[in-house]
């Protein structure tokens, strides 16, 4: 299960310096608006410290982290709802994310000039969600008439649906976002199909210069006075430096260039660890001599679901999955440490894979 980040926001934000401190693929950054007419995608591994420790005692020929798959869209402007700069294209990628970073502008240069003519976090993130609201509420619309068209037609579910859309048609039009809308999950699965691009899922991202990486800025305080009643994740990361670290080919540079910025960790791990969290994602390992690997799947996945994440044959001929937590692994050294010690799980079709188990699939196809 690969997940999907799209990085959005108005152009000049830093969206690609984001992009380029995440990503094994580096973008060309500029200071012109409109300069970006395509996406650009990296993969991104996702930074997990137990798989090394897990093959600390296996010594495995090799450790795969799970990876996230990150897209860098063509930066927004007024009007791209109706196709203004690159913004059909841009609204259609959208559509294809599993959850988006809002980068906010929340740094002076006068190098670098803004496309509303000065610096207002807020004020941008409202431009980027009017556009993405206008572009939900055509497709709201679409599928109404489509849903009235079954109602003629005799369809007793329609009504219910049509009732569904009216309540996410007036949300849009007060200038609400798809994924506030006060419904039970039922009902909102009537409209999955549409892709909402406010629906989704979305991490704010305040890009700060240097000096403001630790303590933010006026700016980031603007952005949590404005959001806080939304419940949304903000992060504040410098961009341009975490670039500069992204850079750097040696671990012990890394560290080092980390510490003397007062920063604990990059701003990458932060990012994945806030993705997984909004989209109910974990980790299960499978451990052997060959490799030792990290497995993304959502929260609430049973054993099969979760071997059909590895390969579908997996899941299909499932019989049994054998289970040892991480920490007991991690406490008694080996396998057969946790089975000694009675920790060695054997468990059938109905079993709930947590955070960190370790697994060997039992199949037979």
């Amino acid at each position: 299960m690969a997940l999907n980040c799209g990085i959005i926001g108005l152009t000049n934000t830093g969206k690609t310096t984001i992009f380029n401190c995440m990503s094994n693929t580096k973008a060309e950054a500029s200071n012109y608006a409109f300069s970006a007419t395509k996406s650009n995608i990296g993969m991104v591994e996702v930074p997990d410290p137990r798989l090394d420790a897990i093959d600390a005692l296996i010594n495995s020929e090799k450790v795969v982290p799970a990876v996230v798959e990150i897209v860098d869209l063509p930066g927004l402007a007024k009007g791209s709802s109706q196709g203004e700069g690159v913004g059909n294209k841009f609204l259609a990628d959208i559509q294809q994310m599993d959850a988006l970073i809002h980068v906010l502008r929340c740094f002076d240069d006068d190098n670098l000039p803004h496309v509303e003519g000065s610096i207002d976090p807020v004020r941008d993130k409202d431009i980027v969600d009017f556009e993405l609201q206008v572009r939900d509420l055509d497709l709201v619309m679409r599928k109404m008439h489509r849903v009235e068209k079954l109602i003629r037609a005799g369809d007793k579910e329609a009504k219910k649906v049509l009732e569904i859309l009216h309540v996410y048609k007036s949300h849009l039009e007060n200038f609400g976002n798809a994924r506030t809308v006060e419904l039970p999950e039922e009902d909102k699965k009537h409209l999955q199909e549409l892709q909402l691009l406010t629906a989704k899922p979305v991490i704010y991202v305040c890009n700060v210069d240097e000096a403001s990486a630790n303590t933010g800025n006026k700016y980031t305080e603007a952005v949590q006075t404005a959001f806080e009643h939304d419940q949304a994740e903000i992060l504040v990361i410098a961009g341009a430096l975490e670039a500069e670290i992204a850079e750097l080919e040696n671990p012990d540079d890394r560290a080092e260039f980390l510490s003397d910025a007062g920063l604990k960790e990059p701003g990458v791990d932060k990012l994945i660890r806030a993705a997984y969290s909004i989209l109910d994602l974990q980790s299960f390992f499978t451990a052997g001599p060959k490799e030792v690997k990290a497995w993304t799947i959502h929260k609430g996945m049973t054993a099969p679901q979760a071997s059909g994440v590895i390969h579908s044959d997996l899941e299909r001929g499932f019989i049994r999955a054998e289970v040892m937590k991480y920490d007991d692994f991690i406490q008694y050294k080996s396998e057969q440490g946790v089975k000694d010690a009675g920790k060695f799980k054997v468990e059938g079709k109905h079993y709930i894979v947590a955070d960190g188990d370790i697994l060997h699939i039992r199949f037979n196809v």
